[in-house]
């Protein structure tokens, strides 16, 4: 009988997401709360991610169904949808992190969520340095076993899980590939995506529950594709224009 790839695929995810919900219910409420409190205080949640660590920040922003105030940062010459190859190498240089912090114009009461499977390049090890040095939370979504088996490639010996208040760890596997091919030595399959978003869609539920509990309305984007879906949803951008970067 001749295997099936989506099948294997399916299985294999089912796993890891099981993993999470058996590994990661504490991190996910600590991690929520940061953000709750953050919210209810007036502050946003800056979130950023180098590479296809992008895609789920922008995921995560502008969405329907979850929170209004989260700032994606952006930097095309890093994000990966641009000139990919160049960017892969653009995340390792070093003095890039103080540069998008900055360019955040950040607040005390803001937090920072920071992604990146492997948390060994520099960018978003910076990204996450300077948000702690500033006095910010800092959430970080990784794969704790497979960055601490790699060596940093930031001068400093630092990963990304080094400066976070609360690890997301996606329980990914090794080299972020679910599925072998018989012959092939490169595995196919990636994981960190979908276990990433899933993860982070949780916590950021979990965060809205909390503001609600704290006596606040949790700000909550509707489908746009609803008859007045942008009507409700240009209100919530009314409060939160200024403090985000790319409306």
């Amino acid at each position: 009988m001749v295997e099936k790839g989506y099948e294997m695929y399916f299985d294999a995810i089912d796993q890891i997401l099981k993993k999470i919900r058996e590994t990661q219910a504490d991190n996910i409420e600590k991690a929520a709360e940061i953000v709750a409190e953050a919210i209810v205080n007036g502050g946003v949640l800056h979130v950023y991610g180098a590479g296809h660590s992008n895609c789920i920040a922008e995921e995560i922003f502008f969405r329907a169904g979850s929170l209004v105030p989260i700032n994606q940062i952006l930097d095309l010459s890093l994000a990966g949808a641009v000139n990919a190859w160049k960017s892969a190498y653009m995340e390792r240089l070093e003095g890039i992190g103080p540069i998008l912090y900055n360019h955040t114009h950040a607040k005390p009461e803001d937090a920072f969520l920071v992604i990146s499977n492997s948390g060994r390049n520099a960018a978003p090890i910076e990204m996450a340095r300077e948000a702690k040095a500033h006095g910010h939370k800092v959430i970080a979504e990784t794969c704790t076993e497979f960055s601490l088996s790699q060596p940093s490639r930031h001068s400093s010996g630092k990963r990304l899980l080094d400066y976070a208040d609360v690890i997301l760890d996606n329980q990914g596997p090794w080299g972020d590939v679910v599925v072998k091919i018989e012959g092939m030595q490169q595995g196919l399959g990636p994981a960190s995506g979908v276990t990433g978003i899933y993860l982070i869609h949780a916590m950021l539920l979990e965060a809205a529950f909390r503001i609600k509990a704290k006596g606040m309305e949790p700000p909550i984007f509707m489908y746009g594709n609803l008859d007045g879906g942008m009507e409700f949803n240009q209100k919530m951008l009314d409060t939160y224009w200024p403090r985000i970067r790319n409306w």
